[in-house]
């Protein structure tokens, strides 16, 4: 597997070095949806006639921080919701350096109401069919997107 990593993409150090550390195979290329997904190298031994891509199929999209992703659910939420229209349907939010505490308690450093905050990751749970999972130590983050990746692929059935 190779973990597509969107040019786009910044501040995400963090992740690559986790991939490094681990030997996880990573290349950047520009997506149309999500900040990272991955791809399959031709390989004959395993009936893979030519490289498989899944950027259509399956995405990640990250947030660093509570702050970003306020952003996008007040200035910049009307982009947002078309990206999310847009993207695939299995695709999960990540959000990192967080907890759901952390948004219910209003520990975050943006105007945005608690109780609109929290409606709006719950709505768009269920209207983007986007999955919200909080990482409070981005340590952890690549070992996160190589997992949902991985479990993606062998529940799929694609290698069976």
């Amino acid at each position: 597997m190779i973990i597509l990593v969107d040019t786009r993409e910044k501040q995400n150090i963090h992740i690559t070095d986790s991939f490094d550390k681990n030997g996880i195979n990573y290349m950047k290329k520009a997506l149309d949806y999500g900040d990272y997904s991955f791809a399959l190298p031709k390989n004959e031994a395993l009936s893979i006639p030519r490289d498989m891509y899944f950027n259509k199929k399956v995405c990640i999209e990250r947030k660093a921080s509570l702050e970003e992703i306020s952003g996008n659910l007040t200035k910049e939420r009307d982009r947002f919701e078309k990206e999310l229209s847009l993207a695939p349907k299995t695709k999960v939010l990540l959000i990192e350096n967080a907890n759901y505490s952390d948004v219910v308690t209003g520990n975050y450093k943006t105007q945005y109401n608690k109780k609109s905050f929290l409606a709006s990751l719950h709505s768009f749970w269920f209207k983007y069919n986007i999955p919200v999972f909080f990482i409070p130590d981005n340590k952890y983050s690549g070992l996160f997107v190589k997992k949902y990746f991985e479990y993606y692929l062998k529940n799929k059935n694609y290698l069976r």
